[in-house]
């Protein structure tokens, strides 16, 4: 009689997985949660989830359909979500021409340094407002005020986001200097941000 593997179960819809990958499966399913409460899409989370979790370079669009669950078309519209926001990055096979995805090393990182394209976007927006605008109409002085506030608004961010993402870079580099043990997070009182 063979022995029962504690670190596998059996699955309702398939072979057994094991105790590491079902761990793997409810950090996804968690992580997907945490970002639908942040206010974004749960596909969204779920596939930024399994990405920062799969130990492959990289995986096509059919094959993360497949790993999720989910249709075509929910993996479509969220990996465009995420590469447009700088969270994933799409992955070129030559010669196939199937759709890959990879997460970025720096997932945070990334999407902060994309995040000012959304900014830039804004600002040149709110520009194209305030070109509409008759500077001589005095009923035009708030909305001007407006749009000038949201103008200057997504300019300083824009510029502390480069503050912020050099920040983070130095705070990076100290962390991996001072090597903490693998799987170790700084505390709160072990790294202030600058």
């Amino acid at each position: 009689m063979p022995r029962h593997d504690p670190t596998t179960t059996t699955s309702s819809s398939g072979p057994e997985v094991t105790a590491d990958e079902a761990a793997r499966r409810d950090f996804v399913e968690q992580f997907a949660v945490m970002w639908e409460m942040a206010g974004s899409a749960l596909m969204d989370g779920r596939i930024l989830g399994y990405l920062m979790m799969m130990r492959e370079p990289y995986i096509s669009s059919a094959d993360l359909g497949s790993a999720l669950s989910a249709s075509a078309g929910s993996v479509s519209m969220s990996t465009r979500r995420l590469v447009d926001s700088g969270f994933i990055a799409r992955h070129v096979v030559p010669g196939d021409r199937s759709h890959y995805f990879r997460a970025e090393d720096d997932i945070w990182g990334s999407w902060l340094a994309g995040e000012r394209r959304y900014l830039d976007r804004q600002r040149v927006t709110i520009e194209q407002g305030l070109a509409v605008l008759d500077p001589a109409d005095e009923r035009d002085e708030e909305v001007r005020h407006r749009l000038v506030n949201g103008r200057d608004y997504m300019t300083w961010v824009s510029r502390y986001h480069r503050k912020m993402l050099a920040d983070w870079e130095a705070f990076k580099a100290d962390r991996d200097a001072a090597a903490p043990a693998r799987g170790d997070s700084p505390t709160d009182d072990d790294q202030e941000p600058r």
